[in-house]
């Protein structure tokens, strides 16, 4: 009787037991999961500050880009005054170089017997020796002036080459800076992952935790109803035992090609092959100060362009603003320009006929699509072209 009444409280000890330990391994369950997350924090904490050290490198180099944009905008303008500068030089070169041709053919076809005859009706020896000291200065004037220009050609010449190698210096680093930016970028994009995976795991092992403490307290609280049913079984099993020897007794349950000329004008029309003129000369526009400073012909990239008037090309070649461009010296101070070309079909020093083509229709240089800008300037001063066709 007595050593029933034992093994009946000394099971219910070992079960009051068991389910203290199972409480204590809930609760280093639970540790665990704290622990993880306060590591999880430290790692997102330093993935965010890696982040924020990069947004800041990405920030300066957006920063050196600006100024390096701001430095090529100022090249370019640099540049296009050079250019300028090289197409006046050219022409007063060659101006020059058309005054002394018609002197010599003077000189030559006259041969000396004007000279002579000029000298003879000199009145004294000092008439003489004047005209004779003009006629060498005049020769030496011509020598000079044309040394002159061919001088300022080669220094605008040289000058304009040493833009453009700092431009190109400019666009490297540009590009440079490019580069980095795109590297800097994809680590904070890499970075920006990472820190999205920790915080996936975060709330994931938060969620987690959240189960486990909901456990902990469900399995706390099953632990206490059990321990007060184990109590109130361990009172009713003593009873039953103090009970049982009247022979009273009960039971217990648990339960889990050719020349093209039209019109009747000077100037025969630069790209009859155009669809429509897309632009006038001095309409304001908001990109260009002073007026637009020619005609623009929209026209399919390939349509030929030809030359308004017969002259001399100075310019053929390219151009950061311009882009393929072609510039024509008509004489008397009168200028064409030719922009935008996808090809030339002369080259500078080349004489050409009115009508004869020059190069194709493009979107060179600064240019928003296929078209020919035709400008025509007097004695550098840009006029509407109209008034010539």
């Amino acid at each position: 009787m007595k050593k029933q009444k034992r093994r009946i409280v000394g099971g219910l000890l070992v079960f009051v037991m068991c389910a203290g330990m199972s409480l204590n391994a809930g609760a280093v369950t639970i540790d665990e999961a704290e622990k993880k997350a306060d590591e999880l924090e430290q790692q997102r904490e330093s993935a965010e500050a890696e982040k924020n050290e990069l947004t800041n490198r990405l920030n300066g180099i957006i920063d050196d880009m600006n100024e390096t944009q701001e430095k090529l905008e100022a090249k370019e303008q640099e540049i296009d005054a050079a250019e300028q500068e090289l197409v006046q030089a050219k022409i007063d070169e060659n101006n020059q170089y058309e005054s002394m041709k018609k002197r010599i053919k003077f000189m030559y076809e006259g041969g000396n017997t004007q000279l002579l005859e000029v000298l003879v009706k000199s009145e004294n020896i000092g008439d003489l020796l004047n005209k004779a000291e003009y006629v060498s200065q005049l020769s030496l004037y011509d020598r000079d002036m044309l040394t002159e220009f061919q001088n300022t050609v080669k220094e605008v010449e040289e000058k304009e080459a040493a833009l453009k190698a700092e431009y190109e210096e400019l666009n490297a680093l540009q590009d440079q800076l490019s580069e980095q930016q795109a590297e800097v970028q994809e680590l904070i994009n890499s970075k920006e992952a990472q820190i999205s995976d920790i915080q996936d795991e975060i709330n994931a092992n938060a969620e987690t935790l959240e189960r486990l403490k909901k456990e902990a307290e469900e399995a706390k609280r099953l632990r206490e109803e059990q321990a007060a049913a184990a109590a109130a079984a361990a009172a009713a099993a003593a009873a039953e035992a103090e009970a049982s020897s009247s022979g009273g007794g009960s039971s217990y349950t648990s339960a889990s090609s050719e020349n093209v000329v039209s019109g009747s004008g000077y100037f025969t029309h630069p790209c009859p092959g155009m669809t429509y003129q897309s632009s006038y000369f001095g309409e304001i526009r908001e990109f260009e100060v002073g007026g637009h400073k020619g005609n623009d012909y929209a026209a399919p990239t390939g349509t030929p362009t030809y030359a308004a008037a017969a002259g001399t090309v100075v310019i053929a070649g390219w151009s950061n603003s311009a882009g393929n461009w072609v510039v024509i010296n008509h004489g008397n101070g009168l200028v064409t320009k030719y922009m935008h070309h996808s090809s030339l079909c002369v080259s500078a020093g080349q004489y050409v006929e009115k009508g004869q083509q020059i190069g194709y229709v493009g979107s060179t240089g600064q240019s928003t699509g296929p078209h020919l800008h035709f400008q025509v300037e007097l004695n550098g001063t840009a006029v509407s072209p109209d008034s010539y066709m």
